[in-house]
């Protein structure tokens, strides 16, 4: 089984081969890293480990944990696709995708960013619901939903415990993430993994350019 373990360690060399190698005393296979955001002397690593049938998630937090000034942040099972799935490969695809762009946007969201699910929304009519104009696959099967935190600009993280969101969505850890697209919004979600600010600036910033690829023509 895979696991997506997020560890916080120190900004050094050595730091990542040291937990690689506890990792791999303790059974886990290294499938990939991902440096999410480095600042302050701290890097903060995405790691997605196989560990074998026979052994427990909590023999990986004891293994990396076992390295000097590593803290994991969170763990949880992952079933996602490992491949170069990146930026520059999704605007490519929106760029040829013609009435599916908005699901292709969607579905390559959750890909890069390793969400359990995206929602492209319109935005809000005088009730305060905004339409869902395309999902991504296993994404909430909602037609509207309400947004009281619209605008979305600034991109930001949102409270799945707020009153708007659906309470399975807090229930199950979900982290929620709001970018601008164009006049819409794209919102993303994913358990029990926290949103970073650099996460947050890379989504405003993909979505920005996504934006002039699903509708090209100049304001």
């Amino acid at each position: 089984m895979s696991y997506l373990i997020r560890v916080v360690l120190p900004d050094r060399p050595g730091a990542l081969g040291a937990v690689a190698s506890a990792l791999g005393h303790a059974g886990g296979d290294i499938l990939s890293v991902d440096i999410v955001e480095r600042s302050g002397g701290q890097a903060t690593d995405d790691l997605v480990v196989e560990l074998p049938p026979d052994k427990l998630a909590d023999s990986l937090i004891t293994a990396a944990a076992s390295v000097p000034g590593v803290r994991v942040e969170s763990i949880r099972p992952y079933a996602g696709v490992i491949d170069p799935f990146r930026e520059l490969e999704l605007l490519e695809k929106l760029a040829i995708s013609a009435e599916d762009a908005s699901v292709v946007l969607a579905d390559g969201v959750c890909r890069l960013f390793r969400s359990g699910w995206a929602l492209v929304l319109q935005a809000p009519s005088q009730d305060g619901a905004s339409v869902v104009l395309a999902r991504s696959a296993a994404a909430p099967e909602l037609d509207t939903l309400p947004t009281p935190w619209w605008p979305p600009s600034p991109s930001r993280a949102l409270d799945a415990e707020e009153a708007w969101a659906p309470q399975s969505w807090a229930s199950l850890g979900t982290e929620l993430a709001v970018a601008p697209l164009g006049g819409n919004a794209i919102l993303v979600g994913r358990p029990a993994l926290r949103w970073l600010a650099s996460e947050i600036i890379r989504l405003s910033h993909l979505a920005s350019i996504a934006a002039t690829v699903l509708d090209p023509t100049p304001s």
